[in-house]
């Protein structure tokens, strides 16, 4: 698989096979994502991969508390304005749509909400933190960083779902992977085996043409 492969079957993916993913794996497509650039070589991320009973502890402790917590963020922003808010929007409906969820049944939607917390099946979930004294720049580096993980899974016949879900519990995590107190959670994500069976893994999110966002100047 090239890098054009990867980057047009990448998915996110919310229904996995209970299968698990071998340590090795993990640690190999985690090693290889750190040739990520960022800017200065500062490297900002610190990872952790749970699986076994470190997750089900976690998932325990979020069952426990559907609530979630006080975020250290907003993951986005107050009164998100268009293009973004017609986006996100029509990227929930399709999400839904494929589930037969409809937009009036709230109960099932914060049901499927909550498989945030199951990691949605995956064996396997990682978790991307840094310093806090970094600034923007730095979690940019840290995305770029996932983004990486992403592709190199996917070569791997691994699927992912990157889950911005985990602001909603930084005291939480944070305990279960032992985060110091100079550290905050970023992002989670679910890695495993995608089960190709779901209606919800149908879903590819729909990306406007490049006249809405870039354009060209100077060229032939």
């Amino acid at each position: 698989m090239n890098v054009s492969e990867a980057v047009e079957k990448r998915v996110s993916i919310r229904a996995f096979r209970p299968d698990p993913v071998p340590g090795a794996v993990v640690r190999d497509i985690l090693e290889r994502a750190a040739k990520a650039p960022s800017g200065g070589n500062l490297q900002p991320w610190r990872v952790y991969a749970l699986s076994g009973a470190p997750l089900a502890e976690l998932k325990a402790k979020v069952a426990a508390n559907p609530f979630g917590e006080t975020p250290e963020y907003d993951v986005y922003p107050p009164n998100l304005w268009d293009p973004f808010r017609t986006r996100r929007f029509q990227n929930g409906e399709d999400l839904y749509a494929t589930i037969g969820i409809p937009r009036e049944d709230k109960p099932a939607r914060l049901r499927q909400l909550a498989r945030n917390g199951e990691f949605f099946g995956a064996p396997v979930g990682v978790f991307f933190c840094l310093d806090r004294k970094l600034g923007p720049p730095q979690w940019a580096d840290l995305g770029m960083y996932m983004q990486t993980v992403m592709l190199l899974a996917l070569e791997r016949g691994v699927d992912t779902c990157a889950q911005e879900y985990w602001a909603r519990y930084p005291q939480t995590v944070g305990e279960v992977i032992g985060l110091p107190e100079d550290h905050m959670l970023f992002s989670g994500m679910a890695m495993g085996y995608r089960d190709s069976q779901a209606p919800i893994n149908t879903l590819a999110a729909a990306r406007d043409p490049f006249e809405v966002w870039g354009e060209l100047r100077g060229f032939d």
